[in-house]
Formats: C-alpha cells, structure tokens, sequence
C-alpha cells in the first residue's frame, strides 16, 4: 500500500455517487438518482424527526453527542446508510474548509463539555441570553461539521429544540436560510476566533420573526 492509499477516501461509502446521477448524487437506499427527487425525501424525513423529537425531548433535557448522532440517524437513516456516523471526509464550502475529519471525536467530545453542558437545558433568564446560547451551540456544531450530510438542518433542528426548552414557539429560520445566507455564513466564520455575537445578533431576529 502506498502512503497516498492510505488516505483514499474514494471507497467510503459516504464518498459514493449514486449509479446515473453524473456523480451529482450520494449513494442512497432509495435509488435516487436526482438532486431534486433527493431534497424532497431529505426534506420530507426531516419533518418526521422533528415531529418525533418534538414529542420525545424533555424540558430539562441536557444534550449530549449521542442525541446528535441520534437526531441525524433518525433523520437520514432511511436514505443514507451512514447516517449518525462521524464523517471520515474531508468538506468545505465556498472556500472555507471545515474541520478535518480525523479531529471530529475529539472536537465533538469537547463541544459536549463545553457547548451542551453549559448551554442545555436551555433554561436562560432573558431571550438575549437564549439568543447567545442558540448561536454559541450552532456556530460550533457548525464548524466541525460532523456528519456528512445535512449539518445544517441539523443545527437548525437542535436550535429549535433548545428554544422550546426556554419556552419560545417552533423558529422561524427563513430568513437566516434566505436572503441573509451571506451575513449568515460570515457569523459562522466568525465563530473561528469565539467571536458569537454576529451569529447572536442573527438569532435575535429569529426569535422576533419567530414571535410575531
């Protein structure tokens, strides 16, 4: 085995493309073959976790990185095989490179120590203070990037979680996911050197359009 092999990642099964889609569309169980065919079973799935989970989670819920992985396998399980599995490529978007997949154990250990405990339940004495622990949770879980897939709609799903635990209604993100998309993913970078308050700012808003 040559030192390249070694960290081929072209037989993961997460790193396969699904038979006629031109290398456009991950393997999945469903056969799709369509990017567009694939957001509709992603989206449609992700309304059945979230009504699962909006069930199940517990006012004074603390989260840990197994909920994470659960959330995500509930989530994708019926159309990705690795579905709740740490990925084991490497992703970036835009040019922005998000954390490399060897570090992901370690960093999702320390966001359980650091983030969840701290900042679930999500029981805060003011929306401001709610708002920062909504961005500081998101903004990490977003850089590491955990999974292969569907990070984040997947931070967006804990966020609401958290926000029901402080006693706000089901939040509205369409904004945030819209047309503020650039001043969005400038909040994340932000994140980088533990600057929250650009993502804060964007989860007060949030909450306001939420509250309407």
């Amino acid at each position: 085995m040559s030192p390249s092999d070694r960290y081929d990642t072209s037989g993961l099964p997460e790193n396969q493309f699904e038979p006629g889609s031109d290398g456009t569309v991950l393997r999945n169980r469903l056969g799709i073959t369509s990017r567009e065919d694939l957001e509709t079973a992603e989206t449609a799935e992700l309304w059945l976790a979230e009504e699962k989970l909006l069930a199940e989670v517990e006012q004074d819920q603390r989260f840990n990185v197994q909920d994470i992985c659960a959330m995500h396998r509930n989530w994708l399980g019926r159309i990705y095989s690795w579905a709740g599995d740490y990925r084991q490529v490497n992703l970036s978007k835009d040019g922005f490179t998000f954390a490399m997949a060897p570090t992901i154990p370690t960093l999702m250990a320390e966001f359980e120590r650091n983030q969840l405990n701290r900042c679930t339940p999500c029981h805060f004495g003011s929306r401001v203070a709610v708002a920062q622990a909504l961005a500081e949770v998101h903004v990490e879980l977003t850089l590491i990037h955990p999974f292969r897939e569907g990070n984040g709609r997947l931070g967006r799903l804990l966020a609401t979680l958290m926000g029901l635990q402080a006693g706000l209604p089901l939040l509205d993100f369409s904004e945030m996911a819209g047309w503020r998309r650039d001043e969005y993913f400038a909040a994340v970078r932000a994140g980088l050197d533990r600057d929250y308050q650009p993502m804060t700012r964007l989860f007060i808003d949030v909450i306001e359009l939420s509250s309407r």
